[in-house]
């Protein structure tokens, strides 16, 4: 066909990401914490596909809790933290209060699965990196793993998630003074690799 013009359809101006009534845009850290909080309600009252999407929606918090202080033992660790929510959801009297719930059974998990993994595998001296080696002594991931799991758990608390020593007391169950205590011995042995 000669001279027949197809015709083509109006171009459509380019898509803006949709805004909430408050002008952000959707998915921001509060977003999802009120979604995790009306989840969580919803679970404690039976709605399975709920308490599905809550499990789903914690694993990224529960896994950056979790990996720095059970290291290569994380998964399990944040399976076992994600169990226990499991089991205890209905016993959470304030959804409100999800993610310090949430944080606490983790760094616990966490530390339980560390020290289990711990005893299991015991570390041979060639395992453990020189004395002075600037490649190893760079990686920070390195030298937090050579800390034990409760210096790690403090020094995540503290230095990670902002919480103040009584805080990190009450999630850990030792009393303040202890927790003082080794976040000093974790953060000195943190210092004296790092710079060994």
């Amino acid at each position: 066909m000669i001279g027949t013009v197809t015709e083509q359809p109006p171009r459509q101006p380019p898509r803006q990401p949709p805004r909430l009534p408050s002008g952000r845009p959707p998915d921001t850290a509060a977003d999802r914490r009120a979604r995790g909080i009306a989840l969580a309600r919803a679970a404690r009252q039976g709605d399975t596909l709920a308490m599905n999407d809550l499990l789903d929606q914690l694993i990224p918090y529960v896994s950056s809790i979790c990996a720095p202080i059970a290291l290569s033992s994380r998964q399990d660790a944040v399976q076992e933290t994600l169990v226990a929510v499991f089991r205890a959801l209905r016993s959470l009297d304030e959804p409100e209060a999800l993610y310090a719930w949430v944080r606490a059974v983790a760094v616990r998990e966490a530390v339980r699965v560390a020290r289990r993994d711990a005893r299991d595998l015991p570390v041979e001296p060639i395992d453990l990196p020189a004395p002075g080696d600037p490649q190893l002594a760079a990686d920070i991931g390195d030298v937090v793993s050579r800390l034990s799991p409760e210096h790690r758990a403090v020094l995540v608390l503290r230095d990670v998630e902002g919480l103040d020593e009584k805080e990190a007391a009450a999630l850990l169950g030792v009393p303040e003074g202890t927790v003082k205590s080794r976040l000093h011995r974790a953060r000195a042995g943190f210092r004296r690799m790092w710079s060994s």
